[in-house]
């Protein structure tokens, strides 16, 4: 089937980044003032959705962790129809839409229903956290590459091999980034000591890049402990590995384990 003579309209998915409206690229802006129809995810901020124009719809379909929102099929169905009745839809997704965003399961039912799909990219939330700690992602000396995983796994899914991944990247020297991870971080935590030491450097980062940000610097030991002691919820990313020593405020958390070890 040929897109162009299916639709009138069109659909971009445009990637809202992690919060902060001046992360957005200018592409996402210029697609955001021609739509026509906005559906929007819970998590975009009030700064990116400003950027959107005044005559257009807004529809807020929720897609928060553990939060009721609208059915994923639904959505679909509602893009698909919006489309072939002539409507320019945005359908804007915090973060990037191809990372953990659901994106390709939209492309690919857009595409199946005839309708060509323009995906414009946003900063993820794991890196925008981190650079927002003044730690990378990766570094020659500590990590020679990043793993981006979910923590919440679908309903009948047994989800990641948290031990395997341990080894992984204990051998490999990769960073691990979690996205959606705090309800299940003591589990991820027994797990992934299994191959990664207790002092392995985490950092914990929820809602990155907003004025709000939360963040908190801990051990892999320490983890679910460091949590439940800041109050720390979604939407958090949570990064395990040896770049968080990079972080500006690294040498406090070394110097209160370092006390510790003394007094005991």
């Amino acid at each position: 089937m040929n897109p162009s003579t299916s639709s009138h309209g069109r659909c971009t998915l445009v990637g809202a980044g992690p919060g902060d409206p001046e992360l957005l690229t200018i592409k996402a802006v210029k697609a955001l003032g021609a739509a026509t129809l906005i559906f929007a995810d819970d998590l975009v901020s009030d700064g990116v959705l400003a950027h959107a124009s005044p005559a257009a719809r807004i529809v807020h379909v929720g897609k928060r962790g553990g939060c009721k929102s609208t059915p994923q099929a639904f959505i679909e169905k509602s893009m698909i129809a919006a489309v072939k009745a002539g409507e320019h839809v945005v359908r804007l997704k915090g973060g990037d839409p191809f990372i953990f965003g659901r994106g390709g399961e939209e492309v690919e039912h857009l595409r199946q229903a005839g309708i060509e799909v323009t995906v414009i990219n946003g900063i993820t939330a794991g890196l925008a956290g981190m650079t927002a700690l003044g730690a990378p992602l990766t570094h020659r000396d500590h990590a020679h590459g990043v793993v981006l995983v979910t923590g919440h796994a679908q309903p009948g899914d047994r989800g990641t091999d948290w031990r395997q991944l341990a080894c992984t990247a204990r051998q490999a020297k990769l960073t691990l980034v979690i996205y959606m991870g705090v309800s299940g971080a003591a589990h991820i935590q027994n797990e992934l000591l299994t191959g990664l030491g207790a002092d392995t450097p985490v950092a914990i980062i929820q809602n990155a890049s907003l004025p709000h940000q939360r963040e908190a610097l801990t051990t892999l030991g320490e983890l679910s402990a460091t949590i439940e002691a800041q109050g720390l919820q979604s939407p958090s990313v949570i990064v395990v590995g040896d770049v968080v020593q990079g972080a500006l405020e690294w040498s406090a958390v070394t110097q209160v384990h370092q006390a510790k070890s003394q007094y005991f």
